[in-house]
């Protein structure tokens, strides 16, 4: 049992101010000898100081707000530590390649994005679940939690405005941190949604690289492709000569496939195409996991004062009585 104010206890002791203290009588007697001896009223009054004495302990107690604490059971279901790396820069508010190549608009990247990863999130129950952003720089949404009501409401916030640059180095930095102080369930992953890339720095790549390893992260990229954008997976890319600069976007995936943990890309041109992959990682991301499920405390307040009441209307009624009893005599 724990008091979310824990100093109103230091009231108790009033509960036994009914029992010290005697109450006034409504007649008075010269000699109170010429009382004959009544065990049951001195029984009736002993027990209506009793209840008044517990009627403000009761008020005392939920004034304290009594509740029991929050418990965890560790259970095996089928899931995943998901940590969802979003890209918020302007041009995800943009619509597909593919929509523009073929004359119909249609859905933006990051609606789209949003609607699926709903979706995502709830077709998986057991997955612990944290979203980061990034335009300029990484933006801290949500830790890794497996509350889904907190999950599609951080997703659904992160359709805000956006900004131009992409700094994926610290998105997927960010992200990578909030596995520190969360315990490996045997499956862990980040899915990183963007529509284009940035220069990763070096020092950075060598962080990202022993921090995925260390926490033995698989990493899943998705790229929205831009209209009349380069494809990561085009052929003429695969042996860019080292004398010249790459494109980011082959640059940064040159650099994924160089991670010693899994890595899986993916190029999605259409809305179509991007649930495609998003379906693709819901099925490899399948497995047996231990996960805490938390089960809430209870909360007593409103029990004592419903006792309080309780025990309130008895004396009333009792009070009502002793008056009608005084009248008729």
């Amino acid at each position: 049992m724990a008091f979310t104010h824990p100093l109103m206890l230091w009231l108790l002791p009033l509960a036994l101010l009914p029992i010290l203290l005697e109450r006034s009588h409504t007649r008075s007697y010269s000699w109170v000898e010429m009382l004959p001896h009544d065990p049951l009223s001195n029984l009736i009054g002993l027990m209506l100081k009793l209840l008044a004495s517990i009627s403000i302990a009761c008020i005392i107690v939920g004034l304290a707000d009594p509740h029991t604490l929050e418990q965890k059971i560790e259970k095996i279901g089928v899931g995943a530590q998901i940590a969802l790396v979003l890209d918020r820069s302007a041009s995800m508010d943009d619509a597909f390649a593919g929509g523009v190549a073929s004359g119909n608009v249609g859905e933006t990247k990051s609606a789209a994005a949003s609607r699926l990863m709903t979706a995502f999130v709830n077709a998986r129950k057991n997955d612990m679940i944290g979203i980061t952003t990034f335009s300029n720089s990484a933006m801290y949404v949500l830790p890794l939690t497996e509350s889904r009501e907190a999950i599609l409401a951080a997703i659904k916030a992160t359709a805000g405005n956006a900004l131009f640059q992409t700094n994926i180095g610290a998105g997927l930095t960010s992200a990578v941190a909030q596995f520190d102080q969360v315990p490996d369930s045997g499956s862990r992953a980040i899915i990183l949604i963007s529509d284009g890339a940035g220069r990763v720095e070096g020092v950075v790549q060598q962080k990202l690289k022993a921090w995925l390893q260390q926490h033995n992260i698989t990493l899943y990229w998705i790229v929205l492709r831009q209209p009349g954008g380069i494809s990561i997976f085009d052929p003429k890319y695969e042996n860019w000569k080292e004398i010249e600069l790459p494109p980011v976007q082959i640059e940064l995936h040159n650099f994924f496939k160089t991670l010693d943990t899994p890595f899986q890309a993916y190029e999605a041109e259409d809305p179509k195409s991007l649930e495609a992959a998003i379906f693709d990682i819901n099925k490899k991301e399948k497995k047996p996991i231990t996960y805490l499920e938390k089960i809430p405390g209870k909360n007593f307040t409103q029990l004592c004062y419903f006792l309080a009441a309780m025990m309130i209307a008895l004396l009333l009624g009792v009070k009502y009585l002793e008056n009608k009893t005084w009248r008729s005599t």
